[in-house]
């Protein structure tokens, strides 16, 4: 089964690992400079090195999509660099997570694949005209987080930072 995981930060990285482990064949898409603050654990710094180990699962920068299904199938996880997701059409992937945490969605639809999933707020899942997603998944630090959600939003961003050791704004750059 191939997967194709819009974003390549920790969030990202963290499914791509749990996905990888599972079976299936992981290609990460990403920005040409990478925004993820947790480096060491996001597969996005194999934009900037070529490659990347997450919980000791390799990740390649690949040059295009047909490198990337090739590397993919090999076992390893595939690095796109590929913001608009311009390659899912071509490697035709049974499923799409969008995983950017954009707080709002920046382009996927329903239709991209068979199962498209939406990482955080910004998704609405559902079959209504309005959906862009078969399932959301709640981002935001709680008793709901993880949370699947098959007709609805996760709740919508706050702004607001969550906090951690009695910090909240003031722990973010």
């Amino acid at each position: 089964m191939l997967v194709v995981i819009r974003g390549a930060g920790d969030l990202a990285s963290g499914i791509a690992v749990r996905l990888h482990r599972s079976g299936a064949d992981v290609v990460m898409l990403d920005v040409a400079v990478p925004t993820a603050v947790r480096r060491t654990v996001s597969f996005s710094e194999a934009i900037r090195l070529g490659e990347a180990t997450v919980e000791d699962v390799r990740g390649v920068l690949c040059a295009d999509a047909d490198e990337a299904a090739r590397v993919a199938a090999s076992g390893t996880i595939a690095v796109l660099v590929d913001p608009d997701g311009a390659c899912i059409a071509q490697l035709r992937p049974e499923c799409v997570v969008d995983a950017i945490i954009a707080k709002r969605n920046l382009g996927t639809t329903r239709d991209m694949a068979p199962v498209v999933i939406g990482v955080g707020p910004g998704f609405r899942a559902g079959t209504a005209a309005d959906c862009d997603c078969h399932a959301a998944i709640e981002t935001k630090r709680g008793h709901y987080l993880g949370r699947v959600i098959y007709d609805g939003s996760p709740i919508p961003n706050t702004g607001v930072p969550g906090n951690i050791g009695g910090y909240a704004r003031e722990r973010v750059l």
